[in-house]
């Protein structure tokens, strides 16, 4: 029953989520899976953007956290680590009772030199199905700063169908890429018409 809760507040949290400004995309979608792909542009170096995303608990929402609170999380940037968050202990716990955990994702590639991290894993309402979802972000050097790609591949046997849950997931990641840019200092686009 409790699993079913959080996944419906899970779900319910995806739909809620505000647009996103990152270009955002479900490129493919069937019965079998989806791929998302999302890219954003920041004025920060590649070794500032890979400092600010190995730091999940300062950009990513609260709101699609199983604790409602961002600070929780953390993520072990190496090979067999982990995207989790720390579940802490109610206060009318036991004292022998240890502190809960979830695991987001887990890391098995991580590159701070080429900028690429690469964990798998289902993101929220997907963790209790029975996918394989890989996630790949990689950090470009462009002018002026650097481009910041996810590529989000999920498939296997889900109840949910993929068509439906696609949008909203892709909702939700560009929710966070734009929170991530937007802590980091998004690359102006001048939206003045150009004079004649």
């Amino acid at each position: 029953m409790i699993k079913a809760r959080l996944a419906a507040v899970a779900l319910m949290a995806l739909v809620a989520a505000p647009v996103s400004m990152a270009q955002a995309e479900v490129v493919t979608q069937s019965s079998a899976g989806f791929v998302i792909k999302l890219s954003a542009d920041t004025t920060a170096t590649q070794s500032d953007a890979w400092k600010a995303l190995i730091t999940p608990s300062k950009w990513w929402s609260g709101e699609h956290t199983y604790t409602g609170d961002a600070s929780n999380l953390w993520l072990d940037a190496q090979a067999t680590g982990c995207f989790c968050e720390k579940l802490p202990k109610p206060t009318d716990a036991p004292a022998e009772q240890r502190m809960g955990s979830v695991e987001h994702m887990h890391v098995v590639y991580a590159d701070p030199q080429r900028g690429v991290l690469r964990m798998v894993g289902g993101l929220g309402p997907l963790q209790g199905e029975a996918l394989h979802g890989t996630l790949t972000i990689t950090l470009k050097p462009i002018e002026g700063g650097t481009r910041i790609e996810w590529d989000y591949v999920v498939g296997g046997y889900m109840r949910m169908d993929p068509e439906q849950i696609a949008p909203l997931v892709d909702k939700v990641m560009g929710e966070q890429l734009t929170r991530l840019v937007g802590w980091l200092a998004p690359i102006e686009v001048d939206s003045k018409p150009p004079r004649i």
